[in-house]
């Protein structure tokens, strides 16, 4: 018995050195911006092309990720400036990075012509050294960080960073799905071209198969997480990078830019906010907003996963029940509801062809 717990703890052992191992190359200086070395030939493009940013959005820290222009008030005042604004609405969580060849793929598809913009949920980022989580003590008593709150979050940035006659394709993924949809809801003077809801998280979440596992750890048990993430944000980056790796090691065709993206959330407030909302998404996410979808639905694409824990076949079977004239897909290619982790590029190119005709009347 000796032995064997001897050998399991070298080969645990070697394990965690390889992929720091790895790690070491992925986040090395010189080595073209950490994974990105090792994504593909596009890595170069995108560290010349994506604007990462942060900024307060209600008080709340947020971080933004862009290609194209990255104002699109002073590009407004251009010659030629832009119509249209593609932007993803993330899932939880919220990090902007995990779209990265999603949002790069759908830039190159229309040549450049339209900034493609991710804005991730607010405090699911770690704060840079100049600024704090909140930029006032006050915004904690507007509840920012739960769903209502984000939902507010995405509504005020519209308001504040986009002109009013900007043309919106909306892109949402899980419950950022949920998001637009009430995004088009609460503010229907929005110029929205088409909505794309990919894997909708958007109805019955603590009923669906992961919301029953998930909704007691979210809801009773998400304060025992806060010790260990804790401990996890004290240890070095190339180490997190490397368990990060590690954990990650059996998705076959593993999108590199996953790394430093999940590395970014080992935080303990940014596990925790996302956490809390998670917690309200179960108890607020019920009944489908048909109401909305109905007044929407010739801008709406459902695009449901074959094979999806979190929205299971069954509710894609109710809503082409419900709207049978809706443009409600279901997947047939074996994409994961975490789509980003291997197939960002994949999405991407269907995206695009979705929403390309949409794009070419406008021109018209």
């Amino acid at each position: 018995m000796r032995r064997r717990l001897i050998a399991l703890l070298k080969t645990r052992g070697r394990n965690v050195f390889a992929a720091q191992k790895d790690a070491d190359v992925l986040l090395a200086p010189g080595r073209a911006d950490s994974a990105e070395a090792m994504c593909s030939p596009k890595s170069e493009s995108f560290r010349e092309d994506a604007s990462m940013e942060h900024i307060y959005c209600r008080g709340a820290l947020t971080e933004l990720l862009k290609y194209g222009p990255k104002d699109l008030h002073a590009a407004a005042k251009t010659f030629n400036p832009p119509r249209v604004l593609i932007l993803i609405i993330p899932g939880n969580p919220g990090v902007v990075g995990f779209y990265k060849t999603f949002m790069w793929t759908l830039y190159q598809a229309f040549n450049r012509q339209y900034p493609v913009w991710s804005i991730g949920h607010a405090g699911h980022c770690a704060p840079p050294d100049s600024m704090d989580m909140v930029e006032d003590a006050s915004v904690m008593e507007e509840d920012v960080f739960g769903l209502n709150g984000q939902i507010e979050h995405k509504l005020a940035f519209l308001s504040e960073h986009v002109p009013r006659d900007t043309h919106l394709v909306l892109v949402g993924h899980s419950i950022g799905c949920y998001i637009i949809l009430q995004i088009m809801k609460r503010n229907p003077e929005l110029k929205v071209i088409k909505s794309v809801l990919l894997f909708p998280v958007i109805e019955r979440m603590a009923c669906s198969p992961q919301g029953q596992v998930m909704t007691p750890v979210l809801c009773r048990l998400r304060y025992a997480v806060y010790l260990p993430a804790f401990l996890l944000s004290l240890l070095p980056e190339k180490l997190k990078a490397g368990l990060v790796q590690l954990a990650l090691r059996n998705v076959y065709s593993l999108d590199t830019t996953m790394i430093p993206a999940t590395v970014s959330l080992i935080n303990v407030d940014c596990i925790g906010n996302a956490m809390y909302m998670g917690s309200q998404e179960m108890s607020l996410v019920l009944e489908r907003d048909n109401s909305t979808i109905r007044q929407h639905l010739n801008k709406l694409i459902f695009y449901y996963g074959a094979t999806d824990h979190w929205c299971p076949v069954q509710y894609y079977c109710d809503m082409r029940r419900d709207f049978p004239e809706g443009d409600i897909r279901l997947c047939e290619r074996g994409l994961r509801h975490a789509f980003v982790l291997d197939a960002g590029e994949e999405m991407a190119n269907m995206t695009t062809e979705w929403i390309r005709d949409d794009l070419r009347r406008l021109k018209q």
